[in-house]
């Protein structure tokens, strides 16, 4: 009689669990003594060290080859998360079991699942995969703390920007230092841009010539060196995640040459260019109505040796003709729309009583929401409970049983994802609200008092859609400051 054909799969993620009881050997001796007992012949094994991330796993793939290719009807593994901690390859395999006949045998866990399994069986296989994803996502917090921790205290986890190198300190722990050959050549890339008269191409051939080569020993390409130019961890101030933070690490150039740097990147190609590293209150922010071309400033001094700044469209298509608006005539309608921002103490003081009407209302449905949900789920857990009871003293069938199981498990997964949502906390809107209405009540003061390149990031962050018909600004406000402008005089409306 000829033996089923059988394949092993062995797999560790981890240098600790190649030190314990998951080690390679030990996952081969186990199977092999299983395949023996269940008179199995194991024609091939496959046992490799490989994460079961969100990437995508190779080694894995070979093996469902294998067993595709060579019509394999059975699967040895230690336990569910050997075989796999993501649902893409639990699906897989799952539909091997249904439509090819695959059964898939997980010794240490004590069950195996084929296409006649059990509810019993989809349960247990069910809920190994999930918490195998758990324990992935787990790690991954672990991690993402880790990473975190590290840069509250002005470290950088990670790989280490060009122009620094990794290396294990005395303490036996990752650190970061200057790179002696590399970090002379980033501080000759700034100074060079720094200039206005190299662009990205022509600067990484310059610097290719001074030595600075990619890993491959080749120029580094346009992307890396606008990279490198726009990277402030150069001058002492690393960004992650969009938040940013002082690193301990020997800055190699200053705040002030970076500064310069991202000038001419900002006014590069920009006419005339040599006002270009100047700043504008309306440079890149205004189009023209007629031919969606750039409007573009200038200084003209005039006779009294005073100078004066005009906006104009670039005419690039050759469709306008140049008329020549002074920049305090753009900002008349700007001043206009920041006055109706302004809001009386008064308002303020009602706006935020409401804000915390408000909040305490969504505290107490929050609460009176989720005892109701966990209630539900208790006694769905309390039927189950019974039912169970019932399949085991014959009052109800196996095919009823799963049946309801089912139904049962659907309605708590949807039960959790709602407690999940409900619990998730509304403090960002809080916070939001918050930094709105102090822009909001100062938007007038804060721009007056601002010096040009914050008065430009206020504008846009204002500001949208904003063209000149003729010598007329024209724009709209974004949201929520829109709404605020159409309300400043009208009673409270807190929608949210």
């Amino acid at each position: 009689m000829n033996k089923i054909k059988a394949v092993v799969l062995a797999r560790v993620s981890t240098k600790e669990q190649e030190e314990t009881g998951h080690s390679l050997p030990a996952q081969i001796d186990s199977l092999r003594k299983y395949a023996t007992k269940r008179d199995f012949e194991i024609v091939k094994e496959f046992c490799f060290s490989e994460s079961a991330g969100p990437k995508i796993r190779k080694k894995f793939e070979e093996v469902i080859e294998h067993i595709k290719k060579n019509n394999i009807k059975v699967l040895l593994c230690e336990n569910v998360d050997r075989a796999t901690r993501n649902f893409k390859d639990a699906v897989d395999l799952d539909e091997m079991r249904k439509n090819e006949g695959l059964e898939i045998h997980f010794v240490k866990d004590g069950f195996f699942i084929n296409k006649d399994a059990t509810g019993n069986q989809m349960f247990m296989w069910e809920a190994k995969v999930f918490l195998a994803k758990q324990y992935l996502n787990r790690l991954s917090d672990d991690v993402k703390r880790s990473v975190w921790a590290k840069f509250d205290n002005h470290e950088w986890s990670g790989k280490a920007p060009r122009g620094y190198r990794n290396f294990t300190n005395i303490e036996g722990k990752q650190d970061i230092e200057l790179d002696e050959h590399d970090a002379p050549l980033i501080r000759k890339m700034f100074e060079i841009y720094a200039t206005g008269n190299s662009s990205h191409h022509q600067l990484r051939k310059l610097i290719f010539e001074y030595g600075l080569r990619s890993a491959n020993d080749k120029m580094l390409s346009v992307s890396m060196v606008a990279h490198i130019l726009q990277n402030p961890f150069y001058y002492g101030v690393m960004l992650y995640k969009g938040k940013t933070n002082t690193h301990k690490y020997k800055p190699i150039i200053s705040k002030d040459l970076y500064d310069k740097c991202q000038d001419v990147r900002l006014s590069y190609n920009k006419k005339p260019f040599q006002y270009s590293a100047k700043p504008f209150i309306f440079r890149g922010l205004i189009k023209c109505s007629k031919c969606g071309c750039g409007i573009s400033p200038e200084i003209k001094v005039k006779k009294n040796g005073k100078s004066y700044i005009y906006y104009s469209c670039t005419n690039y298509r050759k469709e306008c003709k140049r008329d020549y608006v002074p920049e305090n005539v753009l900002l008349k309608p700007v001043y206009k729309v920041l006055e109706g921002l302004e809001m009386p103490d008064e308002r303020v003081r009602e706006i935020t009583e409401g804000l915390r009407s408000m909040g305490k209302s969504e505290a107490s449905f929050h609460k009176f929401h989720m005892t109701n949900l966990k209630k539900e789920y208790d006694q769905i857990e309390d039927r189950i409970s019974k039912m169970y009871d019932d399949k085991l003293d014959g009052r109800i069938t196996d095919e009823m049983y799963d049946k309801k199981l089912k139904e049962f498990k659907e309605r708590q997964s949807a039960i959790l994802t709602d407690m999940s949502i409900h619990s998730e906390a509304d403090e960002e809107f809080y916070l939001i609200a918050n930094t709105i209405l102090n822009i909001a009540k100062r938007a007038l003061e804060i721009f007056k008092s601002s010096e040009v390149p914050e008065k430009r990031q206020l504008l846009n962050f204002l500001l949208q859609n904003c063209q000149l018909e003729g010598k007329n600004l024209v724009f709209s406000m974004r949201s929520p400051f829109d709404k605020i402008l159409a309300t400043s005089n009208q009673p409270i409306g807190l929608g949210r």
